[in-house]
């Protein structure tokens, strides 16, 4: 397949999920297009479609492809991607909005079996961290403020306090196996981030039910 750059979309045709889904990989990126305030508001400021980012994991053992995720008001936890598809807000609809999957370059060129399992039981090890409202307005306050024009800009590492948004949490993830995700100097990383990196390549634009 020839390198498509994640920054293409929305000029992919959508495809079925069933098409494609033995092709998918441990650790392919999911990017999310939202249409919930969040959603709209970090869209807005990042002045992107993305507003939400995961990543997916096979369970082979039940046949299972999972979404390794962080999300408001719950925390870290890993969902069937199925659910995305039928059943996101477990009333039988898909997620409300549209998403693709993105493939960093060391992923098929570096990523090895020991690196796969070493990305899984970092994420596993993570699953079930919860935060509260207040650390949530904390995280959402400093990606707001960040775009607010005459902000500081800091050139320090992004801090792993556990405080994870959904994009520090794949960050986070992909560090564990030295893989880096090209990012602003504004103190947080954004969906947006993901698309941007010239290192992600769009695998596929994915039909919702």
């Amino acid at each position: 397949m020839p390198k498509v750059p994640a920054k293409s979309f929305p000029k992919i045709k959508a495809v079925d999920y069933n098409q494609i889904r033995s092709e998918i990989q441990d650790g392919d990126v999911l990017l999310c297009s939202g249409n919930g305030w969040f959603s709209k508001a970090i869209q807005s400021v990042t002045k992107s479609p993305w507003s939400h980012v995961g990543f997916v994991y096979w369970w082979h053992e039940m046949d299972r492809l999972m979404v390794m995720e962080s999300v408001e008001t719950i925390g870290v936890r890993t969902v069937p991607f199925s659910r995305y598809l039928n059943n996101y807000d477990g009333k039988g609809k898909p997620y409300p909005g549209g998403f693709i999957l993105i493939r960093h370059d060391d992923f098929t060129a570096r990523f090895t079996d020991a690196r796969k399992k070493k990305l899984g039981q970092f994420a596993a090890s993570r699953l079930g961290y919860k935060y509260d409202n207040d650390e949530i307005a904390k995280i959402s306050a400093r990606i707001m403020a960040s775009y607010i024009p005459g902000f500081k800009s800091s050139k320090k590492e992004l801090s792993h306090d556990e405080e994870y948004i959904c994009s520090e949490f794949v960050h986070r993830c992909y560090k564990e196996i030295n893989i880096s995700v090209k990012h602003n100097t504004k103190g947080f990383i954004a969906p947006s981030d993901f698309s941007a990196d010239p290192k992600f390549n769009l695998m596929w634009n994915l039909k919702s039910k």
